[in-house]
């Protein structure tokens, strides 16, 4: 029996060759994922570990936990205490660190790295032993930066070159004083690192006289355990926290490996989703050819050979290909995790240097996917074919299924998609965290159900069809009836298209649905014309909004500055406007009371006004920063949304309280209005810098589409392999097809029939299979995007529903398009059949 299924993979390589290729996409998009995440995780550890090298032990503080009407805080790592490590028994030398934003301009006027991994820091001295000078010297002054050499290579600086950046707001325009070398993580995936003097650093990244981290280098013959023993008995260990160089590289690899865990698993989720459509092929292709083999598997039965034994026959040959699919599928993957590598490059994002990974685990997983799935979607075709009586299987009475499974089939059906919608509906009704996996169960049950009501679907939809059918003649009638002669081959094939579909309809409804909802709150929450911020989002100079409110024609301005408090035991951030103007900058509804913020007087939100039971008039108490209490009134409560929040006060009471006051944003509203001219004044104001971003409402609505567009593309393209996926399931449905209707082909052709009509009707078979999987993707997608938008903008009183209608026009198209696209080959092959011996064929 083993013989003679490897017999049969060999005697049907052609009619597995797309179920091999189904197989292997899957395979390598699953080995691909891991080999590039691998490869990444394992270049960023090396490189971090680097970064470690000069660090034995490193001193932080230890946070200090609010409690009581205290706001927590981090102690301050003063020059007394770097003195102090620097003289503990074992220690060699301390460093003091201190670091933070930095965006660097390029010779351009550009932003080099992006902003986000913009950083900045402290060069330690004249001979940093963290940093290696290449060229120039160490920074002296606030004058004068020192760049590492791949930023610098980027931004076309050298020593002596004026450079633009930012570290809150105001421009400066130091001079480089000298080029250094780095292992910084950031820096190698495309960031920029800028380093000031001590003395500098602290003064702009607000720690005067204080540093972020101390790092103590032990003498030789100490060991780094050693060494933070004798830290801890040295330094105040209420107030500091010590970790060993060592425990920092393992800490720091750990994080690496979560990070790129989340995105190895958002990558494996597609995988899965390729290799879930590959199934409905495989399951196809074995059922197909076991139909072929029914008078050969029958007169195994008759000779001896037991269920088990036929059964395992069709196994072994889902293993054989599993086998083949799972190796050629690993080396496509390791091409693939290099080639992802490689694009990261092409797109700036730089990654260390580092071998390509290929851990065990991946050749093991390649392998145990690929004959994992292959196997157990043959089991149920070869456990059919192990039940057919030798008898009925010679005279092939076995063909139609009987009333009893079918009744049987529709009944599931109808329960797990009835059980579906309830449960999505259910869902929708919960919290955003509980109904997330409410609602996922929910679309696993009715994707089921409707998969398994497939088959009793495909009848009246494809009926449906039949109007337009008929203007293509005979062999539209043709392609309607193929299309229904065998209704679960005809739903196994549509539903592979249909998952791919349902998911990027869906996905597409949401989004669109969730971007008309931010550009509606957008538009009742603000009425200023302009917003300012850092591109990064990161804190604002007060100088920002001193110099903008001095701008020529700007009407009323405001920064929104956050601190947090402690009101009634627990952590509240509270919002510093400006009091006169920011009724003038907003358009909130309020519920009770007015919208008045001055001196004690504040408004608060409705979320916060029902947790506290406060009301207009109420009377609070609250605990700012520096320790003071003092006592506000509510003058009123209004409807908060996700654009503003939380408790407004007015920024003359909040201020004396901040030890270094900085800015969220500022809103701007001017005399004339919004326009190119009056955002170019303010711009220049603020000396044309690139790490501010001068916003009008059409600006913030475009950079959220923004984020949803990248986020669909993304989507589209991890679909993409899904749907390559489902068009191999077609083009393998409609050769095998035609292998089945050869004498039937035959037939038709000795009686009249034209090749181009022959081609005509396969085609039209193709197109009607790819349009019925299309509608019910769409029908679903559209009712998943309709729930999942509705449960995500629970809490936006501007969410409504959107249907994009163009765009669901293109995937029914594109479904369409795959139609046409799968058929052209099963089409060509069904017309140059031979009739004669297609005639003769059994």
């Amino acid at each position: 029996m083993f013989r003679t299924a490897l017999r049969n993979v060999l005697a049907h390589k052609a009619r597995l060759l797309m179920t091999v290729l189904a197989v292997m996409l899957g395979v390598a998009f699953v080995s691909g994922t891991l080999v590039f995440t691998n490869t990444v995780s394992q270049a960023f550890q090396n490189s971090s570990a680097k970064g470690f090298d000069g660090v034995d032990v490193a001193v932080t503080p230890r946070h200090q936990a609010s409690r009581g009407d205290q706001v927590g805080h981090n102690p301050e790592l003063t020059e007394a205490l770097l003195q102090k490590a620097a003289k503990t028994p074992g220690a060699r030398s301390a460093t003091g660190v201190v670091g933070g934003f930095t965006a660097l301009a390029g010779k351009d006027g550009k932003l080099v790295g992006g902003g986000w991994q913009s950083a900045g820091g402290n060069y330690w001295g004249t001979d940093d032993p963290r940093y290696q000078l290449v060229s120039g010297r160490a920074p002296h002054g606030p004058d004068e930066i020192a760049l590492d050499s791949k930023t610098a290579q980027r931004a076309g600086y050298k020593v002596g070159d004026k450079a633009r950046l930012s570290v809150d707001g105001p421009v400066l325009t130091p001079r480089v004083s000298g080029v250094f070398t780095t292992d910084d993580g950031n820096v190698s995936a495309g960031g920029s690192l800028t380093l000031f003097d001590t003395p500098t650093a602290q003064t702009l990244f607000g720690k005067k006289g204080t540093y972020d981290e101390i790092d103590v280098k032990a003498a030789p013959g100490t060991s780094q355990s050693a060494l933070k023993a004798a830290l801890d008995k040295t330094l105040p260990t209420k107030l500091v926290e010590t970790a060993t160089g060592k425990k920092l590289a393992d800490d720091q690899a750990e994080q690496i490996a979560e990070g790129m865990s989340g995105l190895k698993q958002v990558l494996l989720v597609f995988a899965g989703i390729a290799l879930f459509v590959g199934t409905f092929i495989i399951a196809n292709t074995f059922t197909m050819l076991v139909a072929q083999r029914t008078k050969e598997l029958a007169l195994l039965r008759a000779v001896g050979a037991s269920r088990g034994q036929v059964t395992r026959s069709v196994l072994t040959e889902a293993a054989a290909v599993g086998v083949v699919a799972g190796v050629a599928g690993l080396a496509a993957g390791v091409g693939i995790g290099a080639g992802l590598r490689s694009l990261l490059g092409t797109f700036g994002a730089e990654l260390p240097d580092g071998p390509l990974v290929i851990a065990p685990t991946t050749v093991v997983a390649a392998l145990a996917v690929g004959v994992v799935i292959t196997v157990l979607a043959a089991w149920l075709p070869g456990r059919r074919a192990a039940k057919i009586p030798p008898v009925a299987a010679m005279n092939s009475v076995h063909a139609k299924a009987t009333t009893k499974s079918l009744v049987l089939r529709n009944t599931l059906g109808a329960l797990f998609a009835g059980a579906g919608v309830a449960v999505v509906l259910a869902g929708r009704t919960m919290s955003t965290d509980t109904g997330q996996g409410v609602m996922g169960l929910g679309a696993v049950l009715l994707i089921i159900g409707v998969f398994v009501l497939t088959p009793l679907l495909s009848r009246p939809l494809i009926a449906a069809a039949a109007p337009a059918l008929r203007m293509f003649g005979i062999s539209g009638k043709l392609a309607r009836q193929n299309s229904v002669r065998n209704p679960r081959r005809t739903a196994a094939t549509a539903s592979a298209l249909m998952i791919g579909l349902t998911l990027i309809t869906g996905m597409t409804v949401m989004a669109g649905s969730l971007q008309k909802s931010i550009d509606k709150m957008a538009s009742a929450a603000i009425s200023a014309d302009y917003v300012v911020s850092m591109s990064t989002h990161g804190p604002l100079s007060p100088q920002v909004a001193e110099k903008i409110a001095a701008v020529d024609g700007v009407a009323a301005s405001s920064p929104l500055r956050n601190a947090p408090s402690r009101i009634g035991g627990k952590t509240e951030f509270l919002t510093g406007v400006d009091g006169r103007s920011i009724g003038e900058l907003t358009d909130l509804k309020m519920a009770k009371g007015s919208f008045t913020v001055d001196g004690t007087r504040i408004v608060v939100d409705e979320d916060r006004a029902k947790e506290y039971g406060w009301t207009a008039g109420s009377h609070l108490t609250v605990h700012y920063a520096d320790g003071k209490a003092g006592q506000l009134t509510v003058a009123g409560v209004y409807e908060g949304n996700a654009m503003l929040r939380g408790i407004m006060i007015d920024n003359s009471t909040l201020t004396p309280h901040l030890s270094d006051p900085s800015d969220m944003q500022v809103m701007v509203k001017m005399k004339d209005g919004a326009s190119a001219a009056a955002k170019d004044r303010i711009e220049k104001a603020l000396g044309s810098n690139p790490a501010i971003a001068v916003q009008d409402k059409k600006d913030i609505s475009d950079g959220v589409a923004k984020i949803f567009t990248f986020m669909l593309n993304l989507v589209y393209g991890l679909l993409g392999m899904a749907v390559i996926v489902a068009v191999l399931g077609v083009i393998n449905t409609l050769a095998m097809s035609v292998f089945e209707r050869s004498q039937e082909i035959g037939m038709l052709r000795a009686i009249g029939l034209e090749r181009r009509s022959v081609k005509r009707m396969v085609r039209l078979e193709s197109l009607v299979i790819s349009l019925f999987g299309g509608v019910l993707g769409i029908g679903l997608g559209v009712f998943f995007g309709w729930a999942a938008g509705a449960l995500i903008g629970a809490k936006m009183p501007t969410y409504e529903l959107v249907l994009p209608w163009g765009r669901i026009a293109l995937f029914l198209f594109l479904a369409a398009l795959v139609g046409v696209l799968a058929a052209l080959w099963p089409a060509r092959r069904a017309a140059r059949l031979d009739m004669l011996t297609a005639i003769k064929a059994e």
